[in-house]
């Protein structure tokens, strides 16, 4: 589930729609979290689909740590790519906005951390080096991430939360140990999805 704070909103003719901040979402908010509603599909079962559906699922959808297509339910799923990220995903099934995300602007995320399965072509951003985002990504880039996301987390109960209450039960307990500085932060690593160990057959 999207943050409430949001809207979708028709960006230019070249992004299309993303999703965009209606208020000030601040540093440390959760922005996204997976919910009941949300649909989780094993990649052997897409092939069952027609063509059409398929296509849904390639555009839509991100792969979690085993391999499996997630399709969100509401509009997070148009949530856009950057090299840049104002929110980045945790361990734990939701994302947190890694600085203040003001209204107007565009909630987006690194594909980088969504485990493509081929080469992901982006349009150039100033002062960063990368073009493509790789399926190899969180290998390379989850220190950066990490540290992101410790600082965030510092932020936790510093700001409004509506969506705490859809946090994983089974997650609950390690973030708040996080959050009171008991206890300490899994990587963003833990996300990783290895296609070449475990195969699949359709991308991000």
């Amino acid at each position: 589930m999207i943050h409430p704070d949001t809207e979708l909103k028709f960006i230019n003719d070249t992004i299309g729609y993303g999703v965009v901040a209606t208020r000030l979402i601040p540093k440390g908010t959760i922005t996204w979290v997976m919910d009941k509603l949300d649909r989780v599909f094993h990649p052997a079962d897409i092939d069952r689909y027609d063509p059409v559906y398929r296509e849904i699922f390639d555009k839509y959808c991100f792969r979690d740590s085993s391999g499996n297509l997630v399709l969100c339910w509401d509009i997070s799923r148009f949530v856009n790519h950057s090299f840049r990220p104002n929110c980045i995903t945790t361990a734990y099934d939701f994302e947190l906005a890694v600085r203040d995300i003001y209204p107007g602007e565009e909630l987006t995320d690194d594909y980088g951390f969504l485990n493509v399965t081929e080469p992901f072509e982006c349009l150039p951003e100033l002062g960063v080096s990368r073009e493509k985002v790789m399926p190899d990504d969180l290998l390379y880039f989850h220190k950066e991430w990490d540290a992101q996301l410790l600082e965030s987390f510092g932020h936790f109960n510093e700001v409004s939360q509506p969506l705490k209450q859809l946090i994983a039960p089974k997650h609950a307990a390690k973030v708040e140990e996080i959050v009171t500085g008991k206890g300490k932060m899994d990587s963003i690593l833990l996300n990783y999805y290895d296609g070449r160990k475990n195969g699949n057959g359709h991308k991000k």
